[in-house]
This record gives structure tokens, C-alpha cells and sequence, in this order.
């Protein structure tokens, strides 16, 4: 029974671990379509959040019957919640990408993004799938130090946010309202999609210590 119980705790853990690749692929593949007026490739994460989702409520049914079934206490119990948790964080992080294709999509055939502020979305991008990517190494490894690095390294997409309303706000902003609102949505869809990276770092360091992280600076 424990075997069985084990091999479930594991099988857990590698969707959690396909979830959070699945994400990084979808954020970067919604910043090439955003940046390139690609529709083809928007559509394409469109309909993969789909897939995102349908994992997510799988995994959950499944955690929730090990749960029943196996009646788990202390650090197995802990594992278990925590994998829910986890899964919510991915499916919204699936979301996030999901919402920075439809912008790409309902902008098509133009570009969603004027050229000036290119470079940082471009730097958004890269920062929130390196973030996950390292989440999802983090998942496999459990390092402690890792997690914590994750927070101090989503440091680096709140500075790109801070700039990037600091061009929308100057005075000699150009491109209208339509524009700078895809700009403040877009904003937070990469800084939520970071902020959940680090919830989940967060959350694995709880369940391998059964503490709470403190706050990185």
C-alpha cells in the first residue's frame, strides 16, 4: 500500500512538473505572437490553455481520491494540499498566457505593441519563462535556496513593470487610450504570471521545510 500510495505522490509531481513546462511554452510562444503579429501561433495558445485546464482538473480529482483513499497525515498530507495549490497557480498562470495571445489575436494584423516599448515586453517575456523554468526544475530538485532565489529574481519583472508605466504615463505618450490600456493589461498579466511562479517556489519551500519563506530582498 505504501508503494502504491508513493508511486501516486510521484506521478503527482511529474504533472505538476508537465503543467509548469506546458505555461512556459505557452508564455513564450503568447510573447513571439504578441511582439510578431503572429495569429497562427496566437491561436495555438489559445487553444493549448485548454489542455492546461483539462490537466488541472484531472490532477485535482486524482489528489483529491489519494486523499480518500489513502487517508495521509503529516508530511504527506502537506505534500498533497500543497499540490493543489500548486495546480491552481499553473492553471492561472495558463490563463495569463492565454489572455497576452487573445490581445495578439484582436490586434492582428497589426502589432498590439508600438516599437518603443518592444524591448521591455520582450524583456517581461523572457523574465517570467525563466522564472517558471526555474519552477519547474525547482519541482524535481526541492532546493530550498532555489525557491528563495525565485523570489528575489521576480525583483527583475517588477523593476520592467515600473518602466513600462513610466512610458505610458509621460506626457509625450502617442498611441491613445486603446493602446495604452492593452499596455496596463498586458503589464499584469506578465507580472501575475511571475507572481504565481513565486507562490509556487514559495510553496515548495513550505513543503520541504513546513515553514513559510520570509520575505526576499
Amino acid at each position: 500500500m505504501r508503494d502504491a500510495f508513493h508511486d501516486d505522490l510521484d506521478a503527482i509531481n511529474q504533472t505538476l512538473v508537465d503543467m509548469s513546462a506546458l505555461v512556459s511554452d505557452a508564455m513564450a510562444h503568447a510573447t513571439t505572437a504578441l511582439l510578431t503579429a503572429n495569429l497562427e501561433l496566437a491561436e495555438e495558445v489559445i487553444a493549448e490553455d485548454d489542455r492546461v485546464d483539462t490537466i488541472q482538473h484531472d490532477l485535482d480529482n486524482k489528489t483529491l481520491e489519494v486523499m480518500a483513499r489513502q487517508q495521509p497525515v503529516a508530511s504527506d498530507l502537506r505534500n498533497l494540499v500543497t499540490s493543489l495549490r500548486m495546480s491552481a497557480d499553473f492553471e492561472r498562470m495558463g490563463d495569463f498566457a492565454h489572455h497576452i495571445a487573445r490581445i495578439a489575436r484582436m490586434r492582428y494584423p497589426s502589432s498590439a505593441v508600438p516599437a518603443e516599448l518592444a524591448l521591455t515586453i520582450q524583456s517581461m517575456g523572457n523574465v517570467a519563462v525563466a522564472l517558471n523554468n526555474k519552477v519547474t526544475g525547482l519541482l524535481t530538485s526541492r532546493d530550498t535556496e532555489v525557491a528563495l532565489q525565485v523570489e528575489r529574481d521576480d525583483d527583475e519583472m517588477d523593476k520592467l513593470h515600473r518602466k513600462l508605466f513610466e512610458v505610458l504615463l509621460d506626457d509625450n505618450w502617442a498611441h491613445g487610450i486603446e493602446t495604452a490600456i492593452d499596455m496596463t493589461l498586458l503589464g499584469r498579466y506578465y507580472e501575475r504570471f511571475a507572481d504565481h511562479a513565486v507562490s509556487v517556489s514559495r510553496r515548495v519551500y513550505f513543503l520541504v521545510t513546513g515553514e513559510y519563506a520570509e520575505k526576499q530582498s
